[in-house]
């Protein structure tokens, strides 16, 4: 067997589907009714910690339970239907196909579908969608970003649901294909046969898109590396002495290592005792904030460039690597870098062990070769879930846009307060200069305009 064949995704039958991580899913599942004991089942891809963590959300609870209304109703339609118009049964005498539960959570969360001139169960369920068209977009903030909200809140809106036509049509559809649908709970879908469709994010969002004749790309946002590859990096740490990890910044990207770090077991990577960035001044400066999302000590060593079309990051990292080896008795090195001029670094000391991290485009195939001839694992920093690594991304974006703003506006109100006042010779008390103060400047506002061009204005109430 190959150890370093690449993981390769298709987009047609024959999907890789493996690797994917359970939030997505997750979080679906609940808001579309999958019940309780389908989560707290070790086997069944849903985690309870989303469960217990969505109870708590008032927002998630009431879609939920909309959910689980609705779908009951799809599964007996006909029946319950029949009930209250021959029998005129109301909707509160049948909890055995109405979940009492669920109207019990709503009423106590404000939320009353039940109108006494709705005598239809078409009306009933027309009301149910209506609420839930007025309330989905409040879960949006759950979801990241970097998935099409949209698509999520389309799974949820019944085609022409606030009509009984819409909702007839919808009831055949569901009850025709009932085991296609996810859980057998209804969401706003072509039924086909694709398994369990919230298997992991990895297939729910790729088979998301495809809905939309759309592909996801962001595969290291919904999978995380294999427990093979894993298992190597914990076994190499674990038979070193002393290790350090050395980052061609040049070469890196400093979101994937972030997710690679944050992704591997802390008791392992604890006993990485340093981690030494190589950059060059004209790397990324989200370099600069990796040690907010590591207790690993950060040695960040800026490089300059004797000629600008020269970097000398590949040199002083080797002989930093070098010096660790010899004076620090350091005996393992995590080389994070796509660049094949380090492989005479590794034949310079046979006696010290490597590991290297690289990126899937950036690391071409005489490098691959020349590591595994070598004997030396490597793996894809790429591979690892990067979905949490938002947070490293819009720190070094405020970061970034924080310094700008200060080196751009130097204003100093109370001065300008003071000048206004010696220029216009304005009589003012103390009293009065304090009101105009928190009237006024205090309320001064930005106003940009469409070519993104700031201006302070004070505005007169």
């Amino acid at each position: 067997m190959d150890i370093y064949n690449e993981e390769k995704i298709v987009f047609n039958d024959t999907v890789d589907y493996s690797g994917g991580t359970y939030d997505l899913v997750s979080k679906i599942a609940y808001l579309i009714g999958v019940p309780k004991n389908i989560f707290e089942n070790e086997y069944e891809p849903p985690k309870m910690e989303i469960f217990n963590q969505l109870e708590r959300d008032k927002n998630a609870r009431i879609i939920r339970h909309l959910c689980i209304i609705r779908t009951a109703i799809e599964r007996k339609f006909k029946f319950i239907n029949e009930k209250m118009r021959m029998d005129f049964q109301g909707f509160f005498s049948m909890p055995e196909y109405i979940p009492a539960e669920s109207i019990h959570q709503l009423t106590e969360d404000g939320v009353n579908f039940i109108k006494k001139s709705n005598i239809k169960l078409n009306q009933h369920i027309m009301e149910i969608n209506r609420i839930i068209s007025d309330r989905i977009n409040n879960c949006k903030y759950l979801f990241p970003i970097w998935l099409n909200w949209q698509y999520i809140h389309d799974l949820f809106i019944m085609p022409n649901g606030l009509t009984e036509a819409g909702t007839k049509e919808a009831a055949t559809l569901y009850y025709s294909a009932r085991s296609y649908y996810p859980y057998q709970m209804y969401i706003n879908w072509t039924p086909r046969d694709e398994g369990n469709i919230l298997y992991n994010d990895k297939k729910f969002a790729i088979l998301l898109y495809q809905w939309h004749d759309n592909y996801f790309t962001e595969l290291s946002k919904v999978s995380d590396a294999s427990s093979y590859i894993k298992g190597n990096i914990y076994s190499f740490i674990h038979a070193s002495e002393k290790i350090v990890l050395a980052v061609d910044c040049e070469n890196s990207d400093p979101y994937k290592l972030c997710a690679t770090l944050q992704n591997l077991e802390q008791q392992y990577i604890s006993k990485i005792s340093l981690i030494v960035l190589f950059d060059d001044i004209h790397t990324a400066s989200a370099w600069q904030i990796l040690e907010e999302f590591t207790d690993i000590p950060v040695d960040r060593k800026l490089i300059g460039r004797v000629k600008e079309d020269k970097s000398l990051v590949d040199m002083r990292l080797a002989l930093r690597v070098s010096e660790e080896f010899y004076r620090n008795n350091v005996d393992s090195f995590i080389i994070v870098s796509s660049d094949s001029d380090f492989y005479g670094l590794i034949s310079s000391l046979p006696d010290a062990r490597f590991l290297f991290m690289v990126e899937r485009e950036k690391c071409g195939p005489d490098m691959k070769k020349a590591l595994v001839e070598s004997g030396i694992f490597y793996c894809f920093i790429d591979d690892f879930y990067s979905g949490n690594s938002e947070d490293l991304k819009l720190n070094a974006l405020f970061k970034v846009m924080n310094q700008y703003l200060r080196n751009s506006i130097h204003l100093n109100v109370n001065d300008m307060f003071s000048e206004a006042l010696h220029t216009t010779r304005l009589p003012m008390s103390t009293a009065e200069r304090r009101q105009f103060y928190e009237k006024h400047i205090r309320n001064m506002s930005l106003v940009i305009d469409k070519e993104g061009n700031v201006s302070i204005e004070l505005k007169r109430s």
